[in-house]
């Protein structure tokens, strides 16, 4: 874990507070002396957490399309920490459709996934002001860089956020708050353990994805997250963060998987 003594006193408000990488987030913020105030609607692992972040963290019940919602979460910083520092926006829906995706399901990802992660930040932006400058990060994906087979709603709004993340930056900047994304690759979550099951098979799965030949631990992505709000990054912003094992610096033939079922005939 990386020391970032500049955390000390500083309070972290970040959204999708059910997931590991928040979790991992919150526990790294905290031990460099931070406060945390994490939103979620999936309350189940609130308490085990809050052991853990002890007299350093709240967690609020937050559904992320509620303006009110929102600004509870954020009050809740202000009234228990005294304002806020940063913001991280790591909610998300993973319900996709394909090619039968119905309009309903379409603006329901569009407002889970952009427009309240747009929200979040623009509420949180006076608080910020509040106390100097302020950093803001958003959680994207790798899946809103390419096409992947089988969907179409999640990573078409991923990649939105990664636009969003562009264009507010530089509204953001001449209020001395930075705005940047982290894009991960696939990342070990209570999602992805409910679908492939042992970290052994989903690893093997991904694997082929990404050049390290495994999916990244959630403390791998906070990491960054921490990277990208500390005073190491004073002058990064807009810029979009791939913590990714190589995920997208491949292409097409990826780790030659190809070459290995179909090996070339010799002449």
């Amino acid at each position: 874990m990386a020391l970032y003594p500049e955390f000390e006193g500083k309070v972290l408000v970040a959204t999708g507070g059910a997931s590991l990488i928040v979790e991992a987030l919150a526990l790294q913020f905290v031990a460099n002396g931070g406060k945390v105030v994490l939103g979620d609607l999936n309350t189940d692992h609130a308490d085990e957490l809050l052991a853990d972040l002890g007299d350093a963290g709240r967690f609020v019940k937050t559904d992320v399309t509620s303006d009110a919602d929102l600004d509870a979460l954020l009050q809740t910083a202000v009234n228990e920490f005294g304002g806020v520092n940063y913001v991280v926006s790591a909610h998300t829906t993973f319900g996709c459709g394909y090619l039968d995706t119905t309009r309903e399901q379409w603006m329901n990802s569009l407002n889970v996934n952009v427009a309240s992660a747009a929200m979040f930040i623009e509420k949180a932006v006076p608080l910020m002001q509040e106390r100097g400058n302020g950093a803001a990060v958003l959680v994207t994906s790798v899946s809103g860089k390419a096409s992947q087979p089988n969907r179409i709603v999640y990573p078409v709004t991923k990649a939105a956020l990664i636009g969003l993340s562009r264009n507010m930056s530089q509204a953001l900047a001449p209020l001395g708050i930075r705005l940047n994304s982290v894009s991960p690759g696939w990342t070990w979550s209570r999602n992805i353990e409910k679908r492939y099951g042992t970290r052994e098979h989903a690893d093997n799965f991904a694997g082929e994805f990404h050049a390290i030949r495994r999916m990244a631990e959630p403390e791998e992505i906070a990491d960054a997250i921490c990277y990208v709000c500390s005073d190491g990054a004073t002058f990064v912003t807009g810029s979009d963060f791939a913590v990714d094992g190589g995920y997208s610096a491949m292409g097409p033939e990826a780790l030659g998987q190809p070459y290995e079922k179909f090996p070339v005939i010799d002449q």
